[in-house]
């Protein structure tokens, strides 16, 4: 992908789940007596990728968050800040306030490659975006990252042809004999532009329908399968638990 790079984390969640005083993008992950918020797990994974510019969701109580990142020269980046507006209407969605956030950065992404990651994610290996980006086509509008999961109901699982190219995405069913959930994104302009229209000409705010919609206009999304490797949803304490207890257990 020659094109210019940007990163795009969607950190506008109000993080009712944990509860936490502070927002849950900090919460600390320690590794060899150094603190490590984790969202910035996600972030290296997009500066490993050579991406030089990251854009930050967040909403008007993200100071912290903000001040721990700051302008990026820490990390070697820019990063920029988006607020985003509150969404009407998507009471429906199963994704409420993902595709709203995404396009809320549209005056900063629209023209460029976008490098999208969940910041309370953990994602192995480090160098998936970098992989994802090495294995893009010419004619791919977007590069989903898989990964197998148990929890079919919490993820977007995607359904693939013999050519590994997604035919349809189905958001957290109850059961799907499915087995491979997005995990991470790397999208083209021209589905930034579909997100766009989708969104504010047509008042559709469920991500997963844009994506099929996307997909049934003739759209190509690749599966890059990391069959061998981890995602870490990390939204519940039962989750952060599980992944200390398995880090431990290395």
């Amino acid at each position: 992908m020659p094109e210019e790079l940007i990163g795009l984390i969607p950190a506008a969640g109000k993080g009712v789940r944990l509860n936490l005083p502070y927002p849950k993008e900090l919460y600390p992950i320690i590794r060899n007596n150094r603190y490590k918020p984790l969202s910035q797990f996600v972030l290296d994974s997009i500066l490993l990728a050579g991406v030089n510019h990251v854009v930050f969701v967040i909403n008007d109580t993200k100071h912290l968050l903000m001040g721990y990142y700051g302008s990026g020269q820490r990390f070697n980046c820019s990063i920029s800040y988006v607020v985003q507006e509150i969404a009407e209407n998507n009471t429906a969605s199963t994704s409420p306030g993902l595709a709203a956030a995404l396009d809320s950065a549209y005056h900063l992404t629209s023209g460029k490659t976008v490098v999208f990651g969940m910041p309370d994610t953990i994602i192995q290996p480090k160098e998936v975006f970098l992989t994802a980006i090495q294995a893009a086509r010419p004619t791919d509008d977007a590069v989903l990252c898989l990964f197998k999961t148990n929890h079919v109901q919490k993820f977007g699982m995607v359904r693939l042809n013999q050519q590994n190219i997604a035919t349809e995405i189905v958001d957290k069913p109850q059961q799907t004999d499915l087995e491979m959930m997005w995990g991470c994104i790397i999208w083209r302009a021209r589905f930034t532009e579909f997100l766009h229209e989708a969104l504010n000409r047509r008042e559709i705010y469920d991500f997963a329908q844009i994506m099929n919609e996307a997909i049934q206009a003739g759209m190509t999304f690749r599966g890059i399968s990391f069959v061998e490797d981890n995602y870490f949803d990390l939204g519940t304490y039962e989750e952060i638990m599980e992944l200390e207890k398995r880090y431990h257990e290395e």
